[in-house]
């Protein structure tokens, strides 16, 4: 019999659901995983930017999950350690699919000893006076889907999911610092991009060369 689970602000509900699973009970785990697909389902979609692939995803990750079940001591929210289960089978189904140049979570980025030289642009007119709120939001789709892995990774935890620092650095097994600095860079990208793509926009629209 697995140890008993040590709680880390667990609700009751989900604490007994998550002991009877952890016995081998899958009508308790389907539970919690109906309670969680969704949210992992957007967060496999945004790293590896297809339907299929992210249904594949969802699925290893939960029966990942359930094999390993045993072994979770509470020491993380479930749903953290879900979602770094999640974001490690996605970031396999990209290697094995060899479409995008992956870097692994563990490689350290020295940007604290290393300053981060960028140009950021002004974007002049506010975007939103020219564009519907749906226009926005696709071509800030299109712009996060082009961040590379580790840093799309970081980007969507935080900023669209909206996990706090400290559960982001869990489920992704980086450090505080290393979420900050992959955040800053994954933003700053965003920011040069989007700025290329509004001016763009601006010089189809008026004629410029």
């Amino acid at each position: 019999m697995p140890p008993p689970i040590t709680p880390a602000d667990v609700p009751s509900e989900e604490l007994k659901l998550l002991e009877q699973a952890r016995l081998g009970d899958s009508d308790a785990f389907a539970t919690l995983a109906t309670r969680y697909e969704r949210k992992i389902y957007r967060i496999a979609k945004n790293i590896v930017q297809s339907d299929e692939d992210a249904e594949d995803v969802v699925q290893d990750a939960l029966l990942k999950a359930f094999e390993h079940l045993p072994n979770f001591q509470g020491q993380s929210k479930f749903y953290t350690w879900l979602v770094r289960i999640t974001v490690n089978e996605a970031l396999m189904k990209l290697r094995k699919r060899k479409s995008d140049r992956i870097v692994s979570l563990d490689d350290d980025i020295e940007t604290d000893e290393e300053p981060i030289v960028r140009e950021i642009a002004v974007w002049g007119e506010d975007p939103e006076s020219k564009y519907t709120q749906t226009e926005l939001r696709a071509i800030l789709d299109d712009a996060i889907q082009s961040l590379r892995p580790i840093y799309r990774a970081v980007f969507t935890l935080r900023d669209v999911e909206e996990l706090s620092t400290e559960d982001t650095a869990d489920a992704l097994g980086l450090s505080v610092p290393a979420v900050k600095s992959r955040l800053l860079r994954a933003r700053l990208e965003l920011r040069e991009k989007l700025t290329r793509i509004f001016k763009r926009k601006q010089e189809q629209i008026f004629g410029y060369v």
